[in-house]
């Protein structure tokens, strides 16, 4: 199959966590890449690109509910499709 569809733009804000107000659904269907202060990051889960920080799970801790403890890591933000 040929898709000419071009992917749509990337948010400024954007979660990959379903139950977040910056989850978008139309994004996660094209390969989302993230470069924080030049190198390729593979465990992001929240960027904010205008703020210039990425939440990242802290090793294998979770919280009460079974979630990943996030971490918040400062720098340059790049998004990007693959």
């Amino acid at each position: 199959m040929n898709d000419t569809t071009p992917p749509p733009a990337l948010p400024d804000r954007l979660s990959v966590n379903p139950r977040s107000p910056h989850y978008v659904t139309a994004v996660f269907e094209h390969d989302v890449g993230i470069r924080l202060n030049g190198k390729e990051r593979f465990d992001v889960e929240e960027y904010c690109i205008s703020e210039g920080w990425v939440k990242v799970a802290a090793a294998k801790a979770l919280d009460r509910r079974g979630q990943p403890l996030i971490m918040t890591v400062k720098g340059t933000v790049e998004a990007f499709y693959r």
